[in-house]
Order: C-alpha cells, then structure tokens, then sequence
C-alpha cells in the first residue's frame, strides 16, 4: 500500500473512531439520566479515541518512512559481493544510485551484471516488503488504539483533561520544533564559518575593502590567494536597500493613510487589493522590468541631461525593489492605523483639532510601532532579496555611496558562490556561509533595534 494510501486509512480510521467515543459517551450517558452526568462533553470522548488511534500510529509511519530507505539500502549494498564491493564514498553513492535506477526501470537490466540485477531484485523485494510490513503495523497500532479508547469512555473519564494535555503538549512541541530549525539553521551556517575563518582573517572579512573571491589553481596566477573582504558587498547592500525604502516608505506610508482616513468605502474597496496585487508579482518579473524598462529608461535619461548611469544601477534596482515593498508597509500601517481606536479620533476633533492634525498628533503616534514593525519587516525583505539586483544590478562588488553605478549585494554573491557543483573545502565557496552568518547578525540588530523602538513608544502611548 502507498503512502498516500495509508494516511488516508488512518484518516478514516480517525473520523470513525470519534464517532465511535462520541456514540459510546451517549450511550454511557443515557442509563444515567443524560450527558450531564458524564465529567466532560461527549465530543472530547471522541478526540481522545481520534488521538488514541492516530498519534501512536503517525509517530510509528513517520519514523518508518524517515529509516525505511537507510535501512534498505544497506541491506541491498550488504549483499552485494566483496567483488564489486565499493571502497570510498563516492563509488558506494555511485554503484547505489545505478542500482536504483535498474529496479526503477530506468535502466534496462539487460547487459548488467548479474550482481547488479540480483541487488535491483533484493531492492524491490525490500521495498514492497517493508510498504506491507508499515501498513500491517500502522493498522495495528491504530487498531489498538480504537479498543483502548472505547475502554476509557467512562462517566467518570476526564476526557477533556486529557484532550486538552495532549493538545498543549503538541502545541509545545511545535514551538520547540521552531526553535530548534532555527538553531539547527545557525549551527550549521557559524560552523562552515569558523572552517572559512580558519582560511580567512576575521579582520581581512569584516574590514576588508576587496572582494574577490575568485581563487586561481596555480601557485604563480594572479589572485591565487582571493579577496574576500566584505565591505563592498554589506555597502551594496544598504545603498540598495536605502534606495528602496527611501522609494517604500513614503508612498507605502501615504497610501496606508489616505486609504485609512480619507478614502470612502467605494473607493477603498477597490483600491486597497489593488495595491496589495503588487506582493503577489514574482521578484523574477520586477527583475525584468528593472532591466528591461526602468534601467535602460534611467540611463537614457542620464545621457539627456549629462549624467552618466550605469545600465546596471543600485538606482534602478533599489526603485524597483521599492515598488515591490510598498504593499508591505502600505497593508501593515494600514491595519494598524485601523486599529486606533475612534475614541481618540473623536476626542481630538472634539477639542477643535481639523482631521490632518488629528492623523499627525494623534493616530500616527499611537500607530507608530505597528508602523515601525512594518517598515523593519520591509527592511528585512529588502536586505534579503536577491534576484531583482541580480538582474539590475550586476554582480560588480564595487565600494561606492552613488546609486548611479553598479553595485551588488550579499545575497546575490552567495547564490553566486554556491551556484553549479561545490566542494565545501575552499574559501570560495565557504565566503558564502560567512557571508549568511553576517547577514543573519546584521538582520538581527535590525529587529533588536525595532523592537526597542517599538517597546518605546507603545509605553508612551499605551
């Protein structure tokens, strides 16, 4: 039986048994004048037979599925001859995906060895014997889990206590499951770090003002020993990023207002998903209006008046990147613009303030750290964009404050670094996990910083 099989088994199995407890608790009740001399309600006899038969059972198929193919194929390589045994790791990943692909089909048996054709058979043989073997188990388990939950529908249960336990329980389980991706995340990007820092002066990387990374093969080539310092790359990025918000927040904010406090119902109807249309545009199609349209029309305007434009600008990309934001600040400060309470909007009109000193010295203030989560969310996205600098910007690491020439960005040279086939053992493509690690600080201090601000003034206004 196939997996998707098998889930939906075990979901029917779940809607049956909570039928099952809830008919079981009516029944219990019933001799007993009713369910109100049952101790919980008869739904939650239900979800404790549902959570009986299912958990059990989803935590076996998972740890079956997560081993399954580990297993069997050890079992398949293991029976091969010392032979053809492989001997290092890539002929053993090698000769294994070979096998695969026979008893896949996608390899024709025919004019293979006999060894070989013999593993593809013991690999199917496996496969179907362990898909049956999980399907017996699981039905089994969840079997098992049916008989003991109608065992426990009693008046006196605590079904609900139970319930409710096991929902906190997987509750807290999610939040941990969350913390521990983003450790995991960390860990493994500040250890193929300290393997680049081994390579790499921190001082070189962090203050350095050179960044090529491209190492030679031979000692007398020029550059064999690479540049990798990363100041040209962080001011690329923030010159990027400030071209954008500078282009965001204004237009983000102003829209967010007007349709908030001026524009009428009619008109907000229609114009706000119009502009949240905007966040559902691919980054890829902004990147090829930034270089399709807005840089050739950006340095056709700089040749009329004199000024030279690069056809690959921060300018252009940071303008694009900035159309792309606005529906984040725009929705965001819109909500909590919403938010403020009409109270205060009244009290000020009462004592004689017109609408726009009331906006500016009343809902503004106590909408500011929603805004100002806003405009660090749209920040963040700035910081971590990648394809629209891509294709407007160029992949020149150059150390420069003038939008108008080329720059690029920190994320750009990591997909730069680990694009293709990489072997994690050079600086080269190391740079690219020190790289993250200081993008992953420099996000970091950016949402310290916000949340202060934001802790800040919701004390003032609160």
């Amino acid at each position: 039986m196939q997996t998707a099989d098998i889930l939906f088994l075990l979901l029917g199995l779940g809607v049956f048994g909570f039928y099952l407890g809830r008919g079981r608790a009516l029944a219990v009740a019933n001799p007993l004048g009713g369910i109100r001399q049952l101790h919980s309600l008869p739904s939650y006899y239900g979800m404790h037979i549902v959570i009986c038969a299912l958990i059990p059972s989803l935590l076996l198929f998972g740890l079956w599925i997560i081993f399954d193919s580990t297993v069997i194929d050890g079992l398949v390589m293991g029976s091969l001859p010392e032979t053809i045994t492989p001997s290092d790791n890539a002929s053993y990943s090698l000769l294994l995906n070979k096998i695969t692909n026979v008893a896949s089909g996608i390899i024709p048996a025919t004019g293979q060895p006999q060894a070989l054709v013999d593993a593809s058979a013991y690999k199917l043989y496996l496969e179907n014997l362990s898909r049956w073997s999980l399907t017996t188990l699981v039905l089994m388990v969840s079997m098992s889990g049916l008989v003991w939950g109608r065992f426990k529908v009693q008046a006196k249960f605590q079904a609900r206590q139970a319930v409710e336990k096991v929902m906190q329980n997987m509750l807290f389980g999610c939040a941990c499951l969350a913390i521990f991706t983003t450790l995991g995340i960390v860990l493994s990007v500040l250890f193929e770090s300290i393997q680049f820092f081994r390579s790499v002066s921190v001082y070189d990387f962090v203050f350095g003002l050179e960044w090529s990374p491209q190492t030679a093969i031979r000692e007398d080539q020029v550059g064999s020993s690479g540049s990798f310092g990363a100041i040209p790359l962080f001011a690329g990025t923030l010159l990027v990023s400030a071209v954008a918000m500078v282009i965001a927040v204004p237009v983000g904010l102003m829209s967010a207002i007007y349709l908030a406090e001026y524009a009428s119902k009619n008109i907000r109807t229609f114009a706000k998903p119009a502009l949240e249309v905007l966040a559902g545009i691919p980054t890829v199609v902004y990147g090829f209006f930034a270089a399709l349209t807005v840089a050739p029309f950006l340095r056709d305007l700089g040749n009329d008046f004199g000024v030279s434009i690069s056809s690959e600008s921060a300018l252009a990309a940071g303008g694009v990147m900035g159309i792309m934001i606005i529906p984040f600040i725009s929705s965001l400060a819109d909500d909590v613009i919403t938010a403020v309470p009409q109270s205060m909007r009244d009290g000020s009109l009462a004592m004689g303030a017109t609408q726009s000193e009331t906006i500016s010295k009343v809902v503004i203030p106590a909408a500011l750290p929603g805004i100002v989560g806003g405009i660090m969310l749209a920040v963040s996205r700035a910081i971590g964009e990648t394809m629209i600098v891509v294709m407007a910007a160029g992949l020149a690491a150059n150390l420069t404050a003038n939008p108008l020439e080329s720059v690029t960005t920190v994320t750009v040279q990591i997909v730069t670094l680990l694009t293709g086939d990489q072997e994690f053992d050079s600086p080269k493509t190391l740079a690219a996990f020190a790289l993250g690690l200081m993008l992953f600080i420099v996000t970091l201090l950016l949402n310290i910083f916000a949340l202060h601000i934001v802790k800040k003034y919701r004390e003032q206004y609160e």
